[in-house]
Order: C-alpha cells, then structure tokens, then sequence
C-alpha cells in the first residue's frame, strides 16, 4: 500500500490539533500587563504542548519518509498514535487553566506516556513490515534507547506530581529537550 495518504491524513491531524490548542488561548478582559500574568500557566502549557507536537510530527516524518510501504497493522497503530496526540490539547488546557496542579499534570504524564507508548508501537509495526530492510530495521534499533528513556521518565513524572508537580513538569522539558532535534540515525542508515 501507498504511504502518502497515511502521511497526508497523520499532517491534517496533527495540523488540527495544534489549533485546537491556539484556540484554547483566550485574551485577556484587560489591557494592563497583569492580565497577561494570570495567562501564563495557559501559554507555558501551550508552548510545551506545541514543542511535543512538534516533535512528535518531526520524527513522524522521518519515520514514514524511510517507510516503502504501509500494512493495515502500520494504520491502525499510526491511528492510535493520532488518537492519544488529539487528547493533548484537553490536557494542555487541564493543566494551564489549573496552575499545574497535581491531577492536571499526572494526566498530562499518562497521556505523553501514551503517546510515546503509541509511538514505539509505530515503529514496532513498521520495523516488522520492513524485515528485508537492514538499513531501516538498524535505525530503528539505535532510536529504542531515546524512546525507552522517554517513556521510563514519562512514568516517573506520574507518582513525582504528588511530590511535586513542577518535578513532573521538569522532567516533560527534559525528555522534550531529548527529543528536540530530530533523530538523524533513520538519515544515516538509509545512507548507508
């Protein structure tokens, strides 16, 4: 099967759902700068909703770019991967309007881990369609220790909310941080 309206239908949607998030962003009933101030939760929520989503079509695009070909298992697992990316914005919302409590971060956690959960199945499905591709089945190996410390950290970030959330928050940054420049080694192998 062709692989374009797949990577179409994954840009509409991830396209979506960034506004979507925008469209969370209320203006403020005041001119005064103070009215910016009690926005803030919101727009740090957003920025880093919208860097996730960023990131999670970066490497999506590298990961279907070395796709040949697709299997009805490589669209039902890039629907769920889309699926758990289209409940961000609620999360995003959650946690802004509510300053980052507690609950409102545990739920974003458990969404990033199951958007990274999502993921690594992805490429799971297309490393098993692809096994007479050497190139990309090794690529794919050398991405499981990001994709393993992401998820390893997205779990730890649950119990650390009842901590203290901004831990949790923290460690969001830091697996974004990981992940902000797009793995190159999915470039390297099918170079090779």
């Amino acid at each position: 099967m062709n692989k374009n309206r797949l990577e179409a239908f994954s840009d509409g949607v991830m396209a979506i759902i960034i506004t979507i998030m925008v469209l969370e962003l209320k203006m403020p009933h005041s001119a005064e700068w103070s009215a910016l101030k009690e926005l803030l939760p919101i727009f740090l929520s957003y920025i880093i909703s919208f860097i996730y989503v960023g990131i999670y079509w970066n490497n999506h695009h590298h990961l279907l770019h070395a796709t040949k070909h697709i299997s009805a298992g490589i669209m039902w697992s890039n629907h769920v991967l889309l699926f758990f990316l289209s409940l961000v914005p609620f999360g995003t919302a959650w946690m802004g309007e509510n300053h980052f409590a507690k609950n409102t971060v545990i739920l974003y956690a458990v969404l990033l881990l199951m958007c990274g959960v999502a993921y690594s199945i992805l490429q799971r499905m297309i490393s098993s369609c692809h096994i007479a591709e050497p190139h990309l089945l090794k690529a794919m190996e050398r991405t499981k220790i990001k994709g393993y410390f992401s998820l390893i950290s997205y779990t730890a970030a649950i119990p650390l909310a009842y901590v203290n959330p901004y831990i949790s928050c923290a460690i969001f940054v830091l697996v974004a941080v990981a992940w902000f420049i797009p793995d190159k080694n999915i470039e390297k192998a099918l170079k090779e």
